[in-house]
């Protein structure tokens, strides 16, 4: 289906040619959506955050929010807020003077710039921490300081750059959940720029997968977790993926072998299955349902949350989740073979 762009929140086509690398992505959003987008290193998702922002000119395209056009608009004129990766707070400023600075460059008085910022503190959960300064924040703290001092200037445009990349584990649970429950109040578009497939996925309504400064696959992040369309979206969601050519139930891979499937589909095919729909043998198995079968080598092993991902070489290349107990029942090392089975019913087969 067609995405039509909205009369009011974002469309634009933002291209921006920096030497060699040219970026050309077009994104639309209507209010009250979060937007992310995903990408590898290099893919270009900061340098659209920044076109946004208005820090990177447009060589070409078009930017548009709520119906005005914004690519010749100063950034300190732009109805939008932003909150970098490293937060970026004053240090000699107090956490309530750090949120009001903002509502005072846009021309708020001083009590009126200090109550909206008071106010927001409080909605934040940090009314007891209005006067300490930066370094006498947590990490967390820090995070939502910033936070709703991107949101005290009432922005039409929320832009996010890896907001929680700066917390370790336990705080960053924590603030993502706090994170969600604050864009589902938001009102206007919001746009993350993250790494972190479950920080996208918790957070967004819609993902954009940027590669190579295109934009390779976007939709619902249940659509894409299910129908991955790059290696990179396969690796970011879990899943081994595979393209070929599909004759029923039976997708002949550009790799080589086949795989047999439930779906019945006919033409270019890919076909996903996750590495925990994956059993390994030492020997060829006999008495095992599985259709699909091949002969593989171990590439490699490491620690993949409480299982142990297994890299597999051979006829075809693909990663299998085994319990540590599993892996040493079978004596699994770099350089041995096995044997790499899938049940039919495991993969996940659709048009290319």
């Amino acid at each position: 289906m067609t995405r039509h762009p909205p009369s009011q929140g974002l469309d634009a086509r933002l291209v921006v040619e920096h030497g060699s690398f040219r970026l050309d992505v077009a994104l639309s959003a209507a209010p009250g959506d979060v937007v992310a987008l995903l990408g590898p290193n290099g893919a270009g998702k900061t340098t659209a955050l920044r076109a946004l922002a208005g820090l990177a000119p447009l060589t070409d395209g078009h930017l548009r929010l709520d119906g005005a056009d914004l690519a010749r608009t100063p950034p300190e004129s732009r109805p939008v807020g932003v909150v970098f990766q490293d937060y970026l707070l004053f240090p000699h400023l107090t956490a309530l003077d750090n949120v009001a600075f903002g509502p005072r460059c846009r021309g708020a008085g001083r009590s009126e710039a200090r109550a909206r910022a008071a106010a927001w503190l409080e909605r934040m959960g940090l009314a007891e921490h209005v006067g300490a300064k930066p370094k006498r924040l947590s990490g967390g703290q820090a995070q939502r300081v910033a936070l709703a001092r991107a949101l005290a200037t009432d922005p039409r445009l929320l832009l996010l750059d890896e907001p929680l990349a700066a917390l370790d584990a336990r705080t960053r649970l924590e603030v993502r959940a706090q994170l969600r429950r604050h864009l589902a109040d938001f009102e206007a578009v919001a746009v993350l720029v993250t790494h972190d497939p479950l920080d996208a996925m918790v957070l967004a309504d819609r993902l954009v997968v940027v590669e190579r400064g295109r934009v390779v696959q976007e939709g619902a992040p249940a659509d894409i977790a299910r129908h991955p369309r790059t290696d990179y979206i396969a690796q970011l969601v879990g899943l081994n993926l595979y393209r070929g050519r599909a004759d029923g139930h039976t997708v002949r891979l550009d790799a080589g072998p086949k795989v047999s499937t439930t779906e019945d589909l006919s033409g270019p095919a890919f076909v996903a299955f996750p590495p925990g729909a994956v059993t390994l043998y030492r020997d060829r198995p006999t008495g095992s349902s599985a259709r699909n079968l091949w002969r593989c080598e171990v590439a490699g092993l490491e620690s993949h949350g409480d299982q142990i991902r297994v890299e597999l070489t051979g006829e075809l290349p693909l990663a299998a989740d085994l319990t540590a107990v599993a892996v040493a029942e079978l004596g699994l090392h770099p350089g041995a073979p096995v044997w790499a089975a899938v049940k039919a019913t495991q993969t996940h087969a659709y048009p290319a």
